[in-house]
C-alpha cells in the first residue's frame, strides 16, 4: 500500500517531543522502570525495563494517538477520525478520541483477537472488521477517510505520532540518566524514531538500537538500499511489529539517528516472554519482548553500561499467550518428548512412570502404539511428553531411563 505522506519528508525535533510531553501531562502515565537481576548478570551491566506494557490501554500507542488527535483543527475534529489496527493503535486511538470528545471509527482485521476488539469498543470506538491482513485493513480505513472526510490517523507515519512516542525517550533519560544503551522494538518505526529524536538530541553518546523479528524485518534491507522497501508475507508471532514496509518519516529518522537494527528469532521472542513472566512478573506481548530477546540472544554486546529495554506493550491474546508459553518452555529445554519400547505386560507402564517419578519429571501426556510392524510380538511403544527443569534435567532423565534398561528411540 502507498502511504500518503507529504514531500519532502517532515522533520521531527526535540521541541516537538517536549511539546508532546506537556500535552500528555495528566493523560499518559510515566511508566515504571524495573531492574532485571537475571539479565544484568547475563550482560555484565545493569538492565532495566521501561514498562510501557503498564501504560493506559496496555501500550505506548496512546501517547502518539493523543498528540495527533489533539492537534487537529476544530473542523477536523468535527469530521471524526478513522484508524486501522490489529490492536494497540486501535485502543490508543479509541481512548484518545474519547478523552478529546472526537468520534472514532477503527477498522480491524477479521482475525483480530476478541479481547482487543472488545477493549477498543469499550474505549468508545466504532469497530468495523475488514480484511485478513493489516494492509487490507489500512486500505479500507483510507477509503473510508476519503469517502467521509474523517481524518486518517496513521499508526506510525506522522510527525505528531512520532513526537508523542518520543516522550518515552525523555522519561528514560529522567529515570535512568546513566543509561548507555536503549533497546526498542521496530515495526513501522514510530516508537524507535521518536525515542531516537529525544535521546540523541540530549545524549548523543547513548546508543539507540532497534530490534525486529527476523521474519518481519523490513528495516535492514531498506537501510541497505537507502529507501523503504516492502517485504512480502512477513511472518512472526509478534503482531505488534509485523509491518511489511517502514514508514517514510520514521525511516528517515532511523537511518540518520539509530546506531543499529538487530533481528531476533521466534525462539528468542518466546523465551523472552517466558522470562518476563517468570522472572519479572510482567505480562508482555511478543513485540514488547523483542528488546529482551535481543539481550538473551547476544548478551555480550551490552556490557558497556546500563541498558534500558522498552517493553512496548502487554496486550496479548490469552490463547496466543498459551501457545507462546509452550513454545518458550520448549525453546528453554523445559519440555522433553521421548519414545520408548517396553514389554507389553501388566505393570510395565507403572514401572516406567515410577522411574520418571524418581528423577522428578512431570508427565504431561502418554500414548501407546501397538500396531507398528517394527514392534516385536511382546513389545509396545510408549510416547511420553514430559515437563522438565531445563536441559540438564532432560539429560538426567535420559540417563536414568537408559540406566533402568529402557531403549529410548528419540
Amino acid at each position: 500500500m502507498n502511504y500518503r505522506v507529504p514531500q519532502p519528508v517532515p522533520q521531527v525535533i526535540l521541541d516537538d517531543v517536549r511539546g508532546a510531553q506537556k500535552m500528555l501531562s495528566g493523560v499518559s502515565r510515566v511508566t515504571a522502570m524495573e531492574g532485571s537481576r537475571y539479565l544484568s548478570s547475563l550482560t555484565g551491566s545493569p538492565v532495566h525495563f521501561k514498562c510501557e506494557n503498564l501504560q493506559r490501554t496496555g501500550s505506548f500507542k496512546l501517547r502518539g494517538a493523543y498528540v495527533r488527535i489533539a492537534g487537529l483543527r476544530p473542523e477536523q475534529r468535527a469530521a471524526g477520525v478513522v484508524a486501522a489496527s490489529a490492536g494497540n493503535h486501535a485502543q490508543g486511538v479509541a481512548l484518545a478520541s474519547s478523552l478529546l470528545g472526537v468520534r472514532s471509527t477503527v477498522f480491524m482485521p477479521v482475525g483480530a483477537p476478541l479481547p482487543k476488539v472488545a477493549a477498543t469498543q469499550d474505549y468508545g470506538a466504532e469497530v468495523r472488521m475488514h480484511g485478513q491482513v493489516v494492509d487490507e485493513t489500512l486500505a479500507a480505513a483510507q477509503e473510508y477517510a476519503d469517502r467521509t472526510g474523517a481524518v486518517f490517523i496513521h499508526p506510525f507515519d506522522h510527525r505528531d505520532i512520532i513526537a508523542g512516542q518520543g516522550t518515552v525517550g525523555l522519561e528514560i533519560l529522567e529515570q535512568c540518566p546513566e543509561v548507555r544503551t536503549i533497546l526498542v522494538g521496530i515495526g513501522g518505526g514510530g516508537l524507535a524514531a521518536g525515542v531516537a529524536v529525544a535521546v540523541k538530541a540530549l545524549r548523543p553518546d547513548v546508543r539507540v538500537i532497534g530490534v525486529q523479528a527476523a521474519g518481519a524485518a523490513a528495516y535492514p534491507p531498506s537501510l541497505k538500499v537507502g529507501h523503504p522497501v516492502s517485504i512480502e508475507n512477513p511472518i512472526t508471532m509478534a503482531d505488534g511489529i509485523k509491518v511489511g514496509r517502514p514508514g517514510d518519516i520514521p525511516f528517515k529518522i532511523i537511518g540518520e539517528l539509530l546506531d543499529d537494527v538487530r533481528t531476533v528469532s521466534e525462539d528468542a521472542l518466546s523465551s523472552a516472554l517466558l522470562l518476563c513472566m517468570e522472572r519479572a512478573k510482567l505480562v508482555v506481548e511478543p513485540a514488547g519482548c523483542s528488546p529482551v530477546a535481543a539481550l538473551l540472544s547476544e548478551p555480550e554486546l551490552y556490557g558497556d553500561g546500563p541498558v534500558v529495554a522498552v517493553l512496548s506493550g502487554g496486550n496479548v491474546d490469552p490463547l496466543l499467550l498459551q501457545r507462546i508459553l509452550r513454545h518458550g518452555m520448549a525453546a528453554a529445554g523445559r519440555y522433553l518428548s521421548l519414545r520408548l519400547r517396553v514389554t507389553d505386560r501388566p505393570g510395565a507402564l507403572a514401572g516406567l512412570l515410577g522411574e520418571l517419578s524418581v528423577v522428578d519429571a512431570n508427565v504431561l501426556d502418554v500414548s501407546h502404539v501397538r500396531t507398528d510392524p517394527r514392534l516385536g510380538l511382546t513389545e509396545v511403544e510408549v510416547e511420553l511428553h514430559l515437563e522438565t527443569k531445563g536441559p540438564k534435567h532432560c539429560a538426567e532423565v535420559a540417563r536414568a531411563l537408559h540406566g533402568a534398561g529402557y531403549k529410548v528411540m528419540s
